[in-house]
């Protein structure tokens, strides 16, 4: 599968691999990355080389804001960002992100493709970390808005794209 704006230089895969332990099984580019240049969000390829669906288009591979984001989790932050947003946004936002996502399937494309919204979910939210990394990548994403509003004082700072 080839996905030719997808992709990143030997040495951001070797970053990447570094960060994740492995190398993604999908092309990808980096899209966010720290003051000093270091990879903290990548974007996925919707297809990995043999034609596998891929639902997450972005993930969030920088080492601290990881870690931020899971103690938001672990402290029951999933729950919490479902009963304080409006389930209408985050329905939105799911619908928005496949859109995006599956518009970068090859038009001639005819196998199985990407299911779900952020992280592969249908409705509500499953994992902080992708929602962040898809507002940081510039997505209009009320989960990873909350996200970055709720731990403004603890994450990292780095520069969020524009959205498209």
């Amino acid at each position: 599968m080839d996905f030719p704006n997808e992709y990143a230089s030997e040495a951001d895969r070797n970053v990447v691999a570094s960060l994740l332990d492995r190398l993604p099984k999908t092309a990808f580019t980096v899209v966010v990355r720290d003051e000093a240049g270091v990879p903290v969000v990548i974007r996925n390829a919707p297809l990995e080389a043999d034609g596998t669906p891929m639902p997450t288009r972005y993930w969030l591979i920088g080492s601290l804001q990881i870690e931020v984001v899971g103690h938001l989790e672990a402290a029951g932050g999933v729950r919490r960002a479902q009963v304080e947003l409006d389930p209408l946004l985050i329905q939105s936002t799911h619908e928005r992100h496949a859109g995006l996502r599956d518009a970068q399937l090859p038009a001639a494309w005819s196998g199985h493709r990407p299911a779900g919204g952020v992280a592969g979910t249908r409705r509500g939210v499953k994992c902080l970390h992708a929602h962040y990394a898809c507002w940081l990548a510039g997505e209009d994403d009320v989960v990873g808005a909350w996200v970055a509003s709720t731990l403004a004082d603890e994450l990292p700072k780095v520069n969020r794209c524009v959205p498209e």
